[in-house]
């Protein structure tokens, strides 16, 4: 793996989803570095990724609640284990668990293994709220997949917080989540 500048220069076999990405990122003059890879669906893959990437391991969750009337996209640190109870509280919703495939597919067009902040782009009906830990939202870099599980990209967070966020017409809210020394 190594780590490139920018859109490849050649696209043949790659999906339209990711090629929206770059295109939506070179609009809007947001940098970005990428590494293309096996497809990364595990924790494991992902931390090697992230070390070529040299940005916080992100944990990016579809989540909904009991009635799948709300859903949500968390990120937070890989390493920081996930508890809904702490979440459940902070953002008032009882019950929340994983959203199902199809929810993600329809809302966001990504499937299982390639969920990130990028398939909100998707998202024009707004059926999605984005929740990002805080320690992902104060960090300098964020690393994302453009909507596939075969490349990450690396670009700074502020950028996707002025600029991509803006865009795409999601707003995020900030939430805390306790480390296991704090509880």
């Amino acid at each position: 793996m190594e780590l490139m500048k920018g859109r490849p220069e050649d696209t043949t076999g790659r999906q339209e989803k990711e090629i929206k990405v770059y295109d939506l990122l070179d609009r809007l003059g947001i940098e970005y570095e990428r590494t293309d890879h096996e497809e990364a669906n595990t924790m494991e893959a992902c931390n090697e990724i992230d070390k070529v990437l040299d940005v916080i391991i992100c944990k990016n969750l579809f989540l909904c609640n009991r009635q799948e009337t709300q859903f949500y996209l968390l990120m937070m640190p890989g390493d920081k284990p996930f508890k809904t109870k702490d979440l459940s509280k902070q953002i008032g919703s009882a019950r929340l668990s994983f959203g199902k495939a199809e929810y993600m597919e329809e809302y966001l067009d990504i499937k299982p293994g390639a969920v990130s902040i990028m398939g909100l782009m998707n998202d024009t009906e707004h059926h999605i709220q984005l929740l990002m830990d805080k320690p992902v939202a104060e960090s300098e870099y964020l690393g994302c997949h453009p909507c596939v599980s075969t490349s990450s990209l690396k670009m700074k967070t502020k950028d996707i917080l002025d600029k991509f966020l803006p865009a795409v017409e999601h707003e995020p809210v900030i939430v805390d989540l306790p480390v296991p020394d704090e509880e």
